[in-house]
């Protein structure tokens, strides 16, 4: 399977390297990606999370809460939509078959509509706790107008037991999908969040999705978090007690299996910058001698959203 790391719009929320950690000059915002996975499998394309969609970019008010749009302050590009990023690589809308979703966050499933025949892959419980829209929040971060595809939606309820993978229980097969794409739950963001991995031939990738939001959280000896996204974490847990135990979860993960496991979450540029790199030198050594690679659009330099 070949896997491409994109990323579907750059969020830009104040508090510079309070919110990212990385040093900038004054006046330019911090940078957030949305990573999605494009991976091309014998049963089509695989999406995993879509970004921010088209209509997202195009009619952002109601679709999108004016809460969170003055929060993360998102640069709404077309050309960094899923849907627009596949076409450039040579593919049609058409061709993604599947979209895993880690949860139901506006800027996780925007990009849904994108997509109307793909079958979509979700916990069960990320659905009933999305739709009930029990609390303000709720109805700020998961928006209904983003679901029109759910007749194709495949829900999974959480095993009693299920299959074990490195240490994390109730592991999901996906249907219709080989089985080196697995739904692993990480509750705790939300109350059906689960992270997404894939076997590659040299080991596993892990799409953590909100379970963790900065790369030094997952450092098994000292772990830490820029106060902005510390914040931010706790103030859309829906589990914090579970939160917490998933991410010790995860760093042991690092700390036994790093070499077999790579963890990434969704929004740390730093991660997305060193997947995609190794991603487009594994791809320009495999070609080498064929051709020049085009390369695939990713981050874009943050600006001051007006």
């Amino acid at each position: 399977m070949r896997i491409h790391h994109l990323n579907c719009v750059t969020m830009c929320p104040p508090g510079g390297a309070l919110m990212d950690g990385r040093q900038r000059p004054k006046g330019v915002p911090a940078a957030l990606v949305c990573h999605c996975l494009l991976v091309e499998t014998e049963q089509g394309l695989l999406l995993v999370d879509t970004g921010f969609g088209m209509q997202d970019v195009l009619h952002p008010r109601p679709r999108l809460s004016s809460f969170f749009l003055g929060l993360n302050r998102p640069q709404l590009h077309e050309g960094l939509t899923a849907v627009r990023q596949i076409e450039r690589l040579g593919f049609k809308a058409s061709d993604v078959r599947h979209i895993v979703l880690t949860h139901l966050d506006f800027d996780h499933a925007g990009g849904l509509d994108d997509f109307p025949m793909a079958r979509v892959h979700v916990m069960n419980a990320e659905v009933e706790a999305a739709a009930a829209q029990r609390t303000w929040l709720d109805r700020e971060r998961f928006r209904p107008r983003q679901w029109r595809t759910q007749p194709h939606w495949v829900t999974y309820a959480m095993p009693r037991g299920g299959e074990r993978w490195f240490g994390f229980e109730c592991v999901r097969e996906l249907s219709g999908l080989p089985p080196e794409i697995l739904l692993v739950p990480l509750v705790g963001h939300t109350l059906g969040h689960a992270g997404v991995a894939i076997q590659q031939p040299d080991g596993w990738l892990l799409h953590a999705g909100d379970a963790y939001f900065h790369h030094q959280e997952m450092n098994p000896d000292r772990p830490t978090c820029t106060p902005g996204l510390l914040l931010y974490q706790e103030l859309m847990q829906k589990d914090g007690r579970m939160r917490r135990l998933n991410q010790e979860r995860l760093r042991s993960l690092v700390r036994y299996h790093d070499r077999d496991v790579k963890v990434f979450c969704a929004h740390d540029a730093v991660e997305f910058e060193r997947l995609e790199e190794a991603a487009r030198s594994h791809e320009e050594h495999a070609l080498r001698g064929l051709g020049s690679v085009t390369p695939e659009l990713g981050m874009m330099e943050p600006t001051l959203p007006t």
